[in-house]
């Protein structure tokens, strides 16, 4: 990236840029210091140094210049209007926060989960946008069909029903990846997009799960289910049906571990019916007598078996009241303990390199609802999109979204 001089930047014919924008854009991106002025290029001159000159520009003491802002509008994901604001905006509305954050959460964490909710929540209406526009606007009934007063299986029902899922098929895939595969692709031929985020763009904003599991996007005609990617692929099914299960209830909002928001509980109760129904938890014969470790081993075999998480699993039998709270709060962190998010969950993925790992365009294609790549394939094909506007839908810059549409398809739509 090449370096960005700072000098002669304040044009007295622009608007005054706000100092205090510039350091609340980068904290609420998450960035550091450091990270940001490798990102932005800004390099050490006249002996001042590269986080000095950051540090200068955030309190006034140097002016940026238009190219600068240009460049911060695109590494803090920011309108650059943003930047002459007299204060900072008011936080969009994305629904309810029902996460029960750890007390190790930082800022930076905090600014990070936010910045990847602002990226879904701008994506969703670029989608609903174009559909509108070009007249393919379905209204799906389903969202909002139940209440908080539902039945939790009455509701796993209506989802499965919808859905068209067989849990003997799901269970017959041939690995918890397949499977997952399989509720996916269903809840995207309903009308869903589900898409999976890790970070946002770089190793360093990889998403924690116990700052965000998954997500939802209340719409009756585009609606939106983030999951985290970093999150082990048991755990990322039950958050898919716990996400559905938000949308049946048509609330927006982001979920995290568990918590004892009423909400939350009834969505886990729903995933954990759709999932592992009450008929063949039965199945499974677990007593706190045996301790800990039997019982791990137990749910351990019973979980793999039926292509559900072992945390789910250990939930669903404290909610039964096989055992006591206390006893799966200790069983679940051990699980927790052994499978520590940051595994890269893409390494079965089909790799184009011939390496034995996924290249960029794979993983980006993967991550994407094959729902919302057909999608912006099509609106490319007849001009609805810009390459640009197809980009951000996507989740990658402009240049990559030729890559992420050809690779694993056969034939794609030739719009460049």
């Amino acid at each position: 990236m090449a370096a960005v001089d700072l000098k002669d930047c304040q044009n007295p014919a622009m608007p005054s840029v706000n100092p205090d924008i510039l350091k609340w854009a980068r904290q609420s991106a998450g960035m550091t210091p450091e990270f940001a002025v490798q990102k932005l290029g800004i390099r050490a001159s006249k002996g001042i140094g590269q986080v000095d000159r950051l540090a200068a520009l955030e309190t006034g003491g140097e002016f940026p210049t238009r190219s600068m802002l240009k460049k911060m509008s695109k590494v803090y994901r920011r309108p650059l209007l943003t930047f002459y604001l007299p204060t900072q905006p008011k936080k969009g509305q994305r629904g309810e926060d029902f996460r029960t954050l750890p007390a190790s959460a930082t800022a930076s964490d905090r600014a990070l989960a936010d910045a990847v909710m602002r990226d879904i929540s701008a994506r969703q209406s670029l989608v609903r946008m174009v559909l509108e526009e070009e007249n393919e606007v379905e209204e799906l009934r389903f969202i909002g069909s139940a209440t908080i007063s539902s039945e939790p299986s009455d509701v796993a029902d209506h989802i499965q029903t919808t859905l068209k899922f067989d849990i003997a098929k799901y269970r017959k895939s041939k690995s918890t990846r397949a499977a997952v595969s399989y509720l996916r692709n269903l809840a995207e031929v309903a009308g869903i997009f589900v898409i999976f985020v890790d970070n946002l763009g770089n190793h360093h904003s990889k998403i924690s799960v116990d700052i965000f599991r998954g997500f939802a996007l209340s719409d009756d005609v585009a609606p939106f289910i983030a999951v985290n990617a970093n999150d082990s692929v048991g755990a990322q099914a039950f958050t898919i049906v716990h996400e559905l299960a938000h949308l049946w209830l048509g609330i927006t909002g982001v979920s995290g571990s568990d918590n004892l928001h009423r909400t939350e509980k009834f969505c886990h109760d729903v995933a954990s019916e759709f999932l592992l129904p009450r008929s063949q938890l039965a199945q499974l014969s677990v007593s706190e007598n045996n301790g800990s470790s039997n019982a791990m081993q137990l749910i351990a075999e019973f979980a793999d078996v039926h292509k559900v998480s072992r945390t789910m699993v250990s939930y669903r039998l404290y909610r039964s009241r096989v055992i006591s709270f206390k006893f799966y709060e200790k069983i679940k962190q051990e699980f927790q303990e052994l499978h520590h998010d940051g595994k890269n969950h893409d390494q079965n993925l089909t790799t184009t390199t011939g390496s034995g790992r996924p290249n960029y365009h794979t993983i980006r294609r993967h991550r994407a609802a094959a729902t919302l790549v057909e999608l912006v394939d099509r609106m490319l094909g007849i001009g609805a999109l810009t390459t640009e506007k197809a980009g951000k839908v996507l989740g990658v810059s402009a240049k990559n979204v030729h890559g992420v549409l050809i690779t694993g398809n056969p034939h794609p739509t030739r719009w460049d």
